[in-house]
């Protein structure tokens, strides 16, 4: 796996892709259809930052987070095979239900390739979701497994916990929007002996102020190449393609009252996410599940 360190830009990359092939009750994308003329201008804004990235003059880890599953769309496939292959390109990831084939796989440099993959128990059985997994392990692909903390999937969750090897990470996100009291103690205590991260994601510390890189080595770019600090930090660092983001570049302190999502928080200095995620922070992959323990209640 390429390293990561402080002067590898990281980018999140959400163009306009907003379908997916799943129906999830707890998604607004769910079943969603884009037209074919949104399609059409998506794979040409990815195809435009493939080539960037491709020539860019400085090591960078990117993560594709479409509001929709990217894996459906060649585009998307074919943007991680060629990414992969780039010597200064470290990581290059995506955020995907994993429903698509992949024998695409086999043609990425798989040193730098990682999928964040999400677990819907409604839409897909454990046994074809597993079966998917294996196929991964079989071609060398780092990846991380994760599902939405609802509480009619908790035994889906023990279940997939027990099916996943020891040092595969096992992630839960709170289920999100949801009523205050939803999670009981014995619930969180549950659910973080399965995540140890877990906590951190109900309850993330205060945000304002806090030392991030954000706008500095890492940044959020959308399908016409607006740069901002990060998906929720609207602040306009210029454009990727016109030379005005070089010039406006800059850490800024966190200006938000809370940061609740891991593609933020991740990029904090302050809270020990990043020590413990080691160099596989952008794609939500710990090195073995002992590095878990490292933050005790954080994620």
């Amino acid at each position: 796996m390429r390293p990561l360190d402080d002067a590898t830009l990281r980018i999140l990359y959400r163009g306009r892709l907003a379908s997916c092939n799943y129906d999830c009750a707890y998604c607004p994308f769910a079943k969603r259809r884009d037209t074919r003329d949104t399609l059409r201008r998506d794979a040409a804004d990815l195809a435009r930052f493939v080539d960037w990235a491709d020539a860019a003059p400085e090591p960078l880890a990117i993560l594709f987070t479409p509001w929709g599953e990217g894996l459906v769309r060649k585009p998307y496939i074919e943007a991680l095979v060629r990414l992969s292959h780039a010597p200064h390109v470290r990581r290059v990831a995506i955020q995907t239900n994993l429903s698509s084939n992949l024998r695409w796989v086999e043609r990425a440099e798989r040193s730098a390739l990682a999928l964040w993959c999400t677990y819907h128990p409604t839409q897909v059985t454990r046994t074809t979701f597993l079966a998917r997994i294996a196929r991964l392990r079989e071609a060398g692909v780092r990846f991380s497994v994760g599902v939405v903390g609802a509480r009619e999937h908790y035994a889906e969750i023990d279940a997939m916990r027990a099916a996943l090897r020891d040092d595969e990470y096992l992630w839960i996100n709170a289920l999100d929007p949801r009523p205050a009291d939803y999670y009981t103690d014995d619930d969180i205590a549950r659910l973080a002996a399965i995540d140890p991260h877990f906590p951190f994601n109900l309850a993330p510390p205060a945000s304002l102020g806090a030392d991030c890189r954000a706008g500095a080595t890492a940044i959020s770019v959308d399908g016409d190449g607006n740069v901002r600090p990060c998906h929720f930090v609207r602040r306009d660092l210029g454009n990727l393609y016109d030379g005005s983001f070089a010039r406006m570049r800059g850490a800024t302190a966190c200006p938000n009252a809370r940061c609740d999502c891991f593609i933020g928080y991740a990029h904090r200095r302050d809270v020990g996410v990043s020590a413990a995620f080691g160099d596989g922070v952008m794609e939500r992959v710990l090195l073995r599940s002992s590095s878990q323990r490292t933050l005790g209640s954080s994620r």
